[in-house]
């Protein structure tokens, strides 16, 4: 069974696979060789495999393979790996770790890291170019992560510079910007699993839902992990939202309504994957390590 503290052994299975298929693919791209090692610092070294791992789960759980799905799992997790590099970056979150290890701006300098993640973004559609799948689910493959790119980065737009529509409530605002800069590419992530293995408009439907309440959830938790984790565990700077005057759920609701909030969403998408039956229980799994983790 899943737990806060021990990932479930299919996340591992899967993180692994990803990895595989990302340094063997890294590997075959013709690149000049101090850019080559950035870009595999920033993609290939760490990390929990959270929405590839969604994309290929979601695939089986509405019937179809993870190797259909591989391409688009490699894809979203390229984006997301960029958007990590450069919210890192002096300019934005100004951070020195990520996965327990120096960020990269500050293991190949600003320029480098800027450049990587330049590169790590056109990757990941160019990969779903070329993925195994029929030129209709190609499209839609395309169309959904650059929707979902765009929407991630006008989130970390709001986390970073502002720009909220001043009628919004504060909580409003914290919801808003959740979903777009965390939320959308997790949600994004179950919808390309969904495409991949070929959904009806049923399945699709509540894969989308129990990704955009896992998504949301996701944040949250990163929230309470932030204001209450210990660095060494976690593998990046704790507490650095309060320091920096973030904006954050438990800052703004507290750590108890933010702890409810979780559980709330975790019924959600629990209920969500009643439509799949027995097909939805890895992803079930998946939900309740995702409610509990601590790093």
């Amino acid at each position: 069974m899943a737990s806060a503290q021990t990932p479930p052994k299919f996340l591992l299975e899967t993180a692994h696979s990803v990895e595989t298929h990302l340094n063997d693919w890294l590997q075959s791209v013709p690149l000049p060789s101090h850019l080559h090692d950035a870009a595999h610092y920033a993609l290939v070294q760490g990390g929990k495999r959270v929405r590839p791992a969604l994309t290929l789960l979601c695939a089986e759980a509405v019937g179809g393979t993870q190797e259909a799905a591989m391409d688009a799992a490699v894809a979203v997790e390229c984006i997301h790996c960029f958007s990590l590099v450069h919210d890192d970056l002096p300019a934005l979150d100004n951070d020195t770790l990520r996965r327990g290890k120096p960020t990269l701006h500050m293991h190949a300098g600003e320029a480098m890291a800027l450049l990587a993640g330049d590169f790590l973004l056109p990757l990941a559609f160019d990969k779903l170019t070329k993925c195994p799948l029929d030129s209709e689910q190609k499209v839609k493959l395309i169309q959904r992560l650059a929707s979902a790119t765009s929407e991630m980065v006008i989130g970390q737009v709001y986390d970073t510079l502002g720009g909220f529509n001043p009628a919004l409530t504060q909580v409003e605002c914290l919801e808003l910007m959740h979903k777009h800069k965390t939320g959308s590419l997790i949600t994004c992530a179950c919808e390309m699993g969904a495409i991949s293995g070929n959904a009806s408009e049923k399945q699709y439907k509540a894969i989308h839902e129990f990704g955009e309440s896992v998504g949301l959830m996701f944040q949250i938790i990163d929230d309470l992990i932030d204001n209450q984790g210990e660095t060494d565990h976690v593998g990046k700077t704790t507490g650095k939202d309060a320091r920096a005057g973030k904006t954050t759920y438990p800052g703004t609701i507290g750590i108890d309504a933010s702890i409810e909030a979780v559980k709330l969403l975790q019924k959600k998408a629990d209920a969500a994957l009643n439509v799949l039956g027995e097909r939805g229980e890895t992803l079930r799994s998946f939900n309740l390590w995702m409610a509990h983790r601590t790093r």
